[in-house]
């Protein structure tokens, strides 16, 4: 299983980007997708999920609202599309791929990406 995840760079604050993660060697409609950040210093947290189970998402409360997880069955590849980006959403951003239902915890997730970096300047 691969998970390859893309997209940043550097946005100024109130700007967007999107991120893309592709994944082999699974299929994604059999697992739930996450998408996790990690701050310098700071524990890597829930950013959003793609429940298998249901097709229902899930957002960490400070991105609701802005952040948007989406999948491309076809493509094998989920997106993380975020608008009016703050500088506290800099991090490096991981895909992740898993199965159960605690999907706000790292612990869900068996497979990681190697993580894209967003920088929001203010």
């Amino acid at each position: 299983v691969q998970l390859q995840a893309f997209g940043g760079g550097l946005v100024q604050a109130g700007g967007s980007l999107r991120l893309s993660c592709a994944a082999s060697g699974l299929t994604l409609n059999m697992y739930t997708m996450g998408w996790f950040r990690q701050a310098p210093g700071k524990e890597r947290e829930f950013v959003a999920a793609f429940s298998w189970s249901d097709s229902s998402t899930y957002y960490a409360d400070s991105v609701k609202g802005r952040f948007t997880i989406s999948r491309d069955i076809a493509k094998n590849t989920i997106y993380l599309q975020m608008n009016n980006l703050k500088p506290e959403d800099t991090a490096v951003y991981f895909c992740s791929a898993g199965r159960g239902l605690a999907l706000r915890s790292r612990n869900l997730y068996n497979y990681w990406g190697q993580g894209t970096q967003v920088t929001v300047s203010s």
